[in-house]
């Protein structure tokens, strides 16, 4: 069983990839063998609408590393993506990965039957994480895959919040009428905990769907 993770964030090694590598260890725990791919390590050219992808299944620009990516999640049994929130939105390096994605589906959906995850970072408590985290979704469903649950425990609670996603912030509260924020997203136990289930419930996912 093999899980990727593509990393759409411009800043290798910070929160958004800290949040994605902590899911996969989580699912090497239970006996997957996984991989970060930080996006900003490739040449991705921009889509440039010519829609040869309309009737073939790979892409008419060969002068970059979209192939090789594409072999990579033709190659794994879960796909977890991970993108900081600007202005509510995904990162324009996830955008170009999902624009330059098309020959995964106008043919046949290549993807298709294959487990997917997404979460996402932001600087603030209302950052538009939610926004974000729909736009990632409904991109793994639109190529046929299927959600695995991340959950987030109740603040005092012991209970659980079922959600189709993970989202981190920097916003720690307000102390002495001053915003305080986490230095890292390590310190947001919520959401790290919510990475970890992630990651096992797409192993347990994949295993149950083979």
């Amino acid at each position: 069983m093999k899980i990727i993770a593509i990393n759409g964030s411009p800043r290798k090694g910070k929160n958004t990839a800290i949040m994605l590598q902590e899911a996969l260890n989580a699912a090497e725990n239970l006996g997957a063998a996984t991989q970060l791919l930080e996006l900003s390590d490739y040449k991705l050219n921009y889509c440039t609408g010519c829609n040869s992808c309309l009737r073939h299944n790979t892409c008419s620009q060969t002068d970059d590393d979209n192939q090789l990516i594409h072999e990579k999640l033709l190659a794994a049994d879960g796909i977890l993506l991970g993108s900081p929130c600007y202005f509510g939105n995904v990162s324009a390096l996830m955008k170009n990965f999902i624009d330059r994605s098309r020959p995964l589906h106008m043919v046949a959906s290549a993807l298709k039957g294959k487990v997917g995850g997404a979460l996402t970072h932001a600087g603030l408590r209302n950052g538009g994480q939610e926004y974000t985290l729909e736009i990632l979704q409904r991109y793994l469903i639109s190529q046929g895959l299927i959600l695995a649950d991340g959950f987030e425990p109740f603040s005092g609670e012991n209970r659980f919040l079922a959600t189709t996603g993970v989202m981190g912030t920097m916003y720690k509260g307000i102390e002495e009428g001053k915003i305080k924020y986490y230095r890292s997203v390590t310190e947001d136990t919520i959401a790290m905990s919510s990475c970890r289930l992630l990651g096992e419930n797409m192993v347990r996912l994949i295993e149950k769907l083979s």
